[in-house]
């Protein structure tokens, strides 16, 4: 993923709210959401196997990972970083690990109680608890938003934005923001981008996830058609076949 966004809100209906952008380069081998492994339910790429997003439904909790800025793993012994959100799923931790054998990246823990980011530069280790508010990560980290125009942008809109009142709420305004706020990809500001590379590659925005983290369940919806609001559909909890959507 490029963006994360976190809304933390103790006290209301639902506590912790979620976006993830993910972008990639579209020749890269996916499969959409479901239960890829027993008890985790994610995206599983097919090259490495492993996640850009997790979430344990039985424990109400979830896990996102964003590439991150620093010095690459050595390749003799390097590990893929998607299974970090894997093991922070289902653990509710980053669990005690050789971080030297993983690129460097950023690793969001949500839970209905709060969230935590774990950030590894290929040097150092740090972790930080979000508090109530809302948040952005990107590439660089944590960002508010002085020196980055997407954070700038988007940060204060996303905190303005009504949270779902419930877990089967609709998801208004926050639909329209995690998929781009009708900014056209070439915008600085865009959430939702496209690059093509000389060598002919395509990097872009592949899937948008929203999440809602509540005491009493999770809601799950996912789209990859990343510009469309209106694209989202039910991941969890499942429906039956036929049943409206929001």
């Amino acid at each position: 993923m490029c963006t994360v966004v976190v809304s933390v809100a103790p006290g209301a209906a639902v506590p912790l709210v979620l976006a993830g952008v993910r972008d990639e380069f579209t020749g890269r081998p996916w499969t959409p959401p479901a239960e890829h492994w027993p008890g985790l339910v994610g995206g599983r790429d097919l090259l490495a196997g492993g996640t850009w997003l997790a979430v344990d439904p039985a424990a109400r909790r979830a896990a996102a990972l964003l590439n991150g800025h620093g010095v690459p793993a050595p390749e003799r012994g390097r590990r893929s970083r998607g299974e970090l959100p894997l093991l922070a799923a289902a653990e509710g931790r980053l669990p005690e690990l050789d971080l030297t054998r993983y690129d460097p990246f950023h690793l969001v823990l949500a839970e209905p109680a709060g969230a935590r980011l774990w950030s590894w530069d290929g040097a150092a280790r740090t972790a930080t608890e979000l508090p109530a508010g809302t948040h952005m990560i990107v590439n660089s980290g944590l960002e508010s938003g002085e020196e980055n125009e997407r954070v700038a942008f988007f940060r204060p809109r996303f905190a303005r934005a009504p949270r779902p009142a419930a877990l089967d709420g609709p998801w208004g305004e926050w639909a329209f923001l995690a998929t781009g706020a009708g900014l056209p990809a070439g915008d600085p500001r865009a959430m939702i981008v496209r690059h093509e590379l000389p060598d002919g590659r395509v990097f872009a925005s592949l899937s948008v996830t929203l999440l809602a983290l509540a005491a009493e369940g999770v809601r799950y919806d996912f789209t990859g058609d990343p510009g469309d609001p209106a694209a989202f559909r039910r991941v969890l909890p499942e429906r039956a076949e036929g049943t409206a959507q929001e």
